[in-house]
């Protein structure tokens, strides 16, 4: 649908058409109007929809007399309103028959004016108040839609939510987010053309399963839809049919029954959090919503919120796991993994597994990894200066740090200022990092090793990598996955695949460490097929640095 322009001509006026047979009535109304408006005329009905479609795009209103040859006033109105680019033009009726007004409302028309005519300023008013409520609506339709999908806009579908309630107050609701499931590998592998009709695919797909009267939907930033519908249980099916039909998948977050004591927005942040709970599940593609979920929101706010005071603060502790080499007779302390610890001064001791992927996914995680890299590197320096002992340890890189092209610089100038050497510190990959983008990643890690870095290959194991990437890797030392130990010693007890591991290691010239060593037994199987070094809870729990410490001097 084409739309007019609402602004106001270059001279200051309006345009308004005057369509009456009778050319007395048209002067009169000319010589009224003309201070304030550009008037076209025309006398008779197919003359003046000639007009009105020349000057459709700036034509603010239409004065209609009913009684005109060739096409009557009515059936000019029927025309004008089937046309989508004519259709929002008021139009007010001249007329002296009462029943021809009502008939003309029903059609459309916007207000009238009776014959014989009233008083000018009258006159006026009532063409003032028709344009002036016209333009409203054309900007409230302007604004209340998306202009991709044709879907409501947040503001507006609130609006129409807190409407519904109010007139409806015991209906049972579902507040329901459905978000694209990696949206922006789209973007990268489709362009940002064919992601739109994806969009608006996605978005037809939900007009036709939620009906106007069934659900208000409108479209939130880029690729998260909202609906307020009422209660269902069917959303599974609804994602089959959108992923089928747009060739795609979506994930969606459930607020079921919502409180509707709650303010609207309050019940979309729930559903948004429901969502967000299984944005990297592969396998689960709908959650509900319950209160544990907002507690755990609220707690990870409260964290990301604390960050800045805790580094500042030094909240965050490195402790240190032993690793042990056991090639020889005796197990010889070899080596050590640094991991962070957060003592938050109320809530005690936060576990990793909170914080860290929290971290990760809010860009948080390059500042805490510098801070233990630096807090390892002053400990490591430390114990050289007072023991005499130097003992490397180990330190975590993120996939996200490895694209940093001051990684190298980073780490140069923290054994710079520490005056430990790159010998030191260890540097641990996980196996993950070298598949995302092998080429960048190979070439960062052939920089550190550059200049002297030690690097170990993380988690390997966890299923990422083909044998013939790992021949091309640079790395000087393979670490097994916690997982890959703990499924070969199940029930089944199958060690050969630790056993291929341990061969392929042996054939590019690098030890291989065992991670979440537990048992006596697992320790003994891991030695006889040729393992090099252990990690793990049945040598040591990690370590503060004071106890850690103590192991260093004994």
């Amino acid at each position: 649908m084409m739309k007019r322009s609402t602004e106001v001509f270059l001279d200051g006026k309006r345009h308004i058409l005057i369509a009456d047979d009778e050319f007395v009535n048209r002067e009169m109304l000319e010589n009224i109007l003309c201070d304030k408006y550009d008037v076209l005329k025309a006398e008779d009905g197919l003359i003046a929809y000639d007009l009105i479609r020349k000057n459709r795009k700036t034509l603010s209103l239409i004065l209609l007399d009913l009684m005109m040859p060739n096409l009557s006033g009515l059936e000019l109105l029927d025309r004008l309103k089937e046309d989508p680019d004519t259709k929002n033009i008021p139009v007010i009726v001249l007329t002296s028959d009462q029943a021809s007004e009502v008939e003309s409302l029903r059609k459309g028309a916007a207000d009238f004016i009776p014959k014989p005519y009233p008083q000018p300023d009258v006159i006026k008013a009532r063409i003032s108040r028709s344009i002036e409520l016209a333009e409203d609506r054309q900007t409230i339709s302007a604004t209340e839609r998306d202009d991709l999908t044709g879907l409501y806009t947040c503001e507006y579908f609130y609006r129409y939510v807190e409407q519904f309630d109010k007139y409806h107050p015991s209906t049972e609701m579902d507040a329901v987010c459905f978000d694209v499931n990696h949206f922006h590998i789209l973007n990268e592998r489709f362009g940002t053309a064919k992601v739109a009709e994806i969009l608006q695919s996605i978005a037809d797909c939900l007009a036709s399963v939620f009906s106007s009267s069934d659900g208000v939907l409108c479209r939130m930033g880029e690729d998260t839809f909202l609906c307020y519908c009422h209660h269902r249980d069917d959303y599974p099916k609804i994602l089959e049919k959108i992923s089928s039909g747009c060739g795609i998948k979506m994930r969606a977050g459930i607020y079921a029954s919502c409180d509707k004591n709650l303010d609207i927005q309050s019940r979309f942040v729930r559903a948004k959090i429901a969502a967000d709970k299984i944005s990297n599940a592969y396998s689960v593609f709908t959650s509900t919503f319950d209160e544990t979920l907002l507690k755990e929101e609220l707690f990870a706010e409260q964290l990301l919120e604390e960050f800045p005071k805790a580094l500042e603060e030094k909240q965050f502790q490195v402790f240190f796991q032993p690793k042990y080499d056991i090639r020889g007779d005796k197990p010889v302390l070899s080596s050590a993994e640094a991991l962070v610890r957060w003592f938050h001064p109320t809530l005690g001791m936060i576990s990793p597994g909170k914080f860290i992927p929290l971290f990760e996914g809010n860009g948080l995680i390059a500042q805490l990894d510098e801070y233990v890299w630096r807090r390892t590197a002053e400990r490591i320096a430390d114990w050289k200066e007072r023991l005499g002992i130097s003992v490397p340890v180990s330190v975590n890189l993120s996939r996200a740090e490895m694209y940093d092209s001051a990684l190298v610089d980073t780490f140069e100038k923290i054994t710079g200022d520490t005056g430990i050497t790159p010998k030191d510190i260890y540097l641990e990959i996980t196996e993950s990092a070298y598949v995302s983008d092998s080429n960048q990643i190979v070439n960062r890690v052939s920089q550190l090793r550059d200049h002297g870095f030690f690097i170990e290959m993380d988690d390997f194991g966890s299923g990422y990598s083909s044998l013939n990437m790992i021949s091309e890797l640079p790395i000087d030392a393979l670490k097994l996955d916690m997982l890959f130990i703990r499924n070969a010693f199940d029930k089944q007890n199958d060690t050969r695949m630790i056993s291929i591991v341990i061969d392929i290691a042996e054939y590019l010239g690098v030890p291989v460490i065992a991670e979440g060593v537990e048992t006596e037994e697992q320790y003994l199987a891991l030695k006889k097929l040729g393992c090099a070094i252990i990690q793990g809870y049945y040598f040591s729990k990690p370590l503060p640095a004071d106890e850690f410490e103590k192991l260093l001097r004994s």
